[in-house]
């Protein structure tokens, strides 16, 4: 005769599913952490070196946050130097004015804080069409600007963007990110002093 299913068995059952289940996940949790975080590091430095160059430091090594200007999330700096001197600041930025949400870019700013290089390090937007931020068609247009002296908005809005075509929020997107690194760093510095 079959054994009949009680509760108790099925409870049993039941907590030794789940505790195996943990237990795998956990263990594959340590397993990935490690090339996980060794992959995001070696991101994070390619995009750096996109945006910066001259430099003799490890500028992940002296990454600082910046204050918020606007009470939202800070930023990350990756201060660059060669032999002691400062080179310039990469801002690993962020807007979430996509066309799709979040869109991380870094932004390459010399000592004076013109625009460098911009590398985009994630975004979502329709392939195609706003995906085209990452073309140097429209990156290269930022590159040795200043946010504080030209208007780095899409020209719909009176700035100096060209603006993606059929991409209008991508670009304004773009241009907001952008724009929070200058802030942000220009914040830093007026607190600093």
């Amino acid at each position: 005769m079959a054994k009949a299913s009680t509760l108790r068995n099925m409870v049993s059952v039941l907590l030794v599913i789940t505790a195996v289940s943990s237990a795998s996940l956990g263990v594959m949790y340590q397993l990935t952490k490690a090339p996980k975080a060794a992959a995001e590091a070696a991101k994070q430095n390619f995009a750096i070196k996109a945006v910066l160059s001259g430099y003799d430091n490890e500028p992940a090594a002296e990454a600082y946050k910046t204050a918020s200007f606007d009470g939202g999330d800070s930023l990350v700096c990756y201060p660059a130097s060669k032999d002691g001197k400062p080179q310039g600041v990469a801002v690993r930025t962020w807007t979430t004015k996509g066309f799709s949400g979040l869109i991380r870019l870094m932004v390459g700013f010399d000592t004076e804080g013109n625009i460098i290089n911009i590398s985009v390090l994630e975004q979502r937007e329709t392939p195609g069409l706003g995906s085209k931020m990452t073309g140097a068609e429209f990156k290269d247009q930022y590159s040795g600007k200043h946010p504080a002296r030209n208007n780095l908005s899409v020209k719909k809005d009176g700035g100096e963007v060209d603006a993606i075509t059929a991409a209008t929020i991508t670009s304004r997107a773009f241009s907001d990110a952008v724009n929070r690194a200058y802030k942000s760093l220009k914040f830093e510095n007026e607190t600093d002093h």
